[in-house]
């Protein structure tokens, strides 16, 4: 009886050595801007390149100047909708603050806030009209109306044999003039990705 208990404790703590001895996972911090393509997923590399690219497309085309020849400003742009109707969770308010960092940074836009920020700031306007002094409150009907709502969709399509795949992820941006409806640019991105079994191995 005493050897089987000696036995069963000697167990116990072989076996606890040797699950303290197993694999460990190894953590280091890299550049946010490094490229990791670790899965074959939508990443934030995806989505910064996808922004860039496609904003430096829409902010080049004639639409811009047409629209400054005749109106004598800059267009007032608001990002839409932005729907994701790909096979994988796509982090889509990511993309769309990628959108938006590149439309204001390139200056050659006025930008305002989307429909759920303008409801946010309605409320703090409203409330200033109660608490707030009469110099520094902020009046209503000031607002400024954009002339332009960018919207798309972001889909997938993959297809895989054996233990090889491939993912094709397509986004798509359409440019309206709110007044008129009118689609005055339509660009395209897709990002094609090969996933084979070598780089599915540790």
């Amino acid at each position: 009886m005493k050897n089987t208990k000696i036995r069963i404790i000697l167990s116990v703590i072989i076996l606890m050595s040797v699950a303290a001895c197993g694999p460990t996972r190894e953590v280091r911090r890299i550049s946010a801007d490094e490229v990791t393509d670790l899965s074959g997923r939508w990443n934030d590399t995806d989505s910064r390149i996808t922004a860039q690219e496609m904003i430096d497309d829409v902010l080049g085309r004639i639409w811009l100047t047409d629209f400054m020849t005749e109106n004598g400003k800059k267009p007032v742009v608001v990002v839409g909708t932005i729907r994701n109707k790909s096979s994988e969770h796509i982090p889509v308010d990511a993309f769309i603050k990628d959108i938006e960092r590149e439309l204001i940074n390139s200056g050659k836009v006025q930008f305002v806030a989307d429909k759920s920020q303008r409801e946010d700031v309605r409320d703090e306007r409203e409330d200033q009209q109660k608490f707030s002094s009469e110099e520094s409150m902020k009046k209503f009907y000031k607002e400024l109306g954009a002339d332009f709502m960018l919207l798309g969709v972001i889909t997938s399509t993959e297809d895989a044999y054996g233990g090889d795949r491939t993912v094709l992820h397509q986004v798509d941006l359409e440019l309206i003039n709110i007044e008129t409806n009118q689609k005055v640019w339509l660009g395209n991105k897709k990002i094609k990705k090969y996933i084979g079994q070598s780089s599915l191995r540790p």
